[in-house]
């Protein structure tokens, strides 16, 4: 096997598999290796096994959609962005269709649809890729690459991408081999932690599993600072489970709790809002029109407000729950629809870092350049994908950051070479 290449590629996931594509294109001679025996494993999951391939919205609001860093991205998506993505597949004859939120899927709803074009493009431009080989170090001398040692044998190049993922789902490969790497040539890599992950809380309600199962649509989850401050807020689902809670609003929080856990080392303040879209005074209007005159309890008298067992558990901690509707003050009705505006609960912590779905943290991104994506430490050194410091929401954002930092990285490593 030949052993010197214009550019390396370590790491076949979707910023590997682009970066050594988007090489390629630009007249590159490419290895691309990866130490499991196939392609884009974690990329096989992704959209729940049909992948998320990307979303449909200006480039601004996929910024907004990135918060860990996404600022950083403007530089890349100035060069390829979430339409250029959508533009490859289609030019590969995969079409794609658009779901709620700018989500974009393959027709086929396969996540191998995409690793097979991705695959056939990797072939069709001669990249030379090397499965189940293991990259042990950076061969590097003053400031500049010369190449990669595997466990196996030494191959020669100018330029390598690193392309290793984060550290979650590590039975995928995302093992955090890159860090490991990237350290021992004097690069920061910044702490690690759990991003679109599910909650975990010790409040008795969660212990009790009084809600467990429930599934509350359209509510507004905030997360707030230890001075009561609001650092985020969602408008989404939500699921209460065994352990705390779970569903798009509570993934989306995560990585806020995270890092307010990492500053206070205290359990965090998370506060739901049933009804986002009404007001107090709505509210108040409503279960006072419910409850005149009304002989019935309150959980039959204001029946379908809320879903059954929230109204009971919301009852319960009003101490309405044998109460009827016409024996109901003004001021109890208003106590209870504060309540349901603003139910507010501890988060202990996250799920840990390997059974979350993004990681936070990465390379330093004061020590890369954010046109070209290479090393301002080391000349020929390049980086893409979760490896770097950015971390987006699920929904199509950080897939979207991954081939397009792959993509761009690629590029300007064939034009180094």
């Amino acid at each position: 096997m030949e052993t010197t290449y214009d550019v390396i590629v370590v790491g076949a996931g979707t910023s590997g598999m682009m970066a050594a594509i988007s090489a390629a294109e630009y007249g590159a001679k490419v290895l691309l290796i990866e130490k499991n025996k196939k392609a884009g494993k974690k990329l096989l999951m992704t959209g729940g096994g049909r992948c998320n391939v990307t979303n449909n919205r200006p480039v601004d609001d996929l910024i907004a959609h990135i918060p860990g860093n996404g600022k950083f991205l403007y530089s890349t998506f100035s060069q390829w962005n979430n339409f250029d993505i959508m533009e490859f597949f289609e030019s590969q004859g995969v079409h794609l269709k658009e779901e709620d939120h700018g989500r974009m899927f393959p027709v086929t709803n396969k996540s191998k649809t995409i690793i097979e074009a991705l695959i056939h493009r990797l072939n069709e431009l001669n990249v030379t890729m090397l499965f189940g080989t293991r990259v042990e170090k950076l061969v590097h001398s003053d400031g500049k690459i010369y190449g990669v040692r595997t466990e196996f044998e030494e191959f020669q190049s100018s330029c390598v991408v690193l392309t290793t993922g984060g550290r979650t789902y590590p039975s995928t490969g995302s093992t955090g081999d890159g860090y490991k790497i990237v350290k021992k040539v004097g690069h920061t890599v910044t702490p690690l932690y759990a991003t679109e992950s599910p909650l975990v809380s010790e409040e008795t309600f969660i212990k009790d599993k009084t809600l467990q199962g429930l599934s509350l649509q359209d509510i507004s989850l905030s997360v707030l600072n230890k001075k009561g401050k609001v650092i985020t807020e969602h408008v989404m689902d939500l699921l209460f489970t065994h352990f705390g809670i779970s569903g798009p609003a509570a993934l989306r929080c995560s990585s806020f709790i995270n890092q307010e856990l990492q500053t206070t080392g205290e359990p965090v303040t998370v506060v739901l809002d049933c009804f986002p879209n009404r007001s107090l005074q709505e509210l108040i209007n409503e279960l006072t029109a419910k409850s005149q005159q009304s002989k019935k309890t309150l959980s039959n008298a204001w029946h379908g407000f809320l879903p059954e067992r929230l109204l009971l558990f919301f009852l319960e901690k009003s101490g309405l729950t044998e109460q009827t509707g016409s024996q109901t003050t003004e001021k109890e009705i208003q106590q209870f629809a504060e309540l349901c505006k603003s139910f507010s609960f501890k988060i202990t912590k996250t799920f840990a870092i390997e059974k979350s779905f993004v990681t936070g943290g990465g390379v330093s991104l004061k020590e890369i350049n954010p046109k070209t994506l290479e090393s301002k430490l080391v000349n020929g050194l390049f980086f893409a994908g979760e490896l770097l410091d950015v971390n987006g929401y699920t929904g199509g954002f950080n897939i979207t950051a991954a081939f397009a930092t792959g993509h761009v990285a690629g590029m300007n490593a064939a034009f180094l070479s």
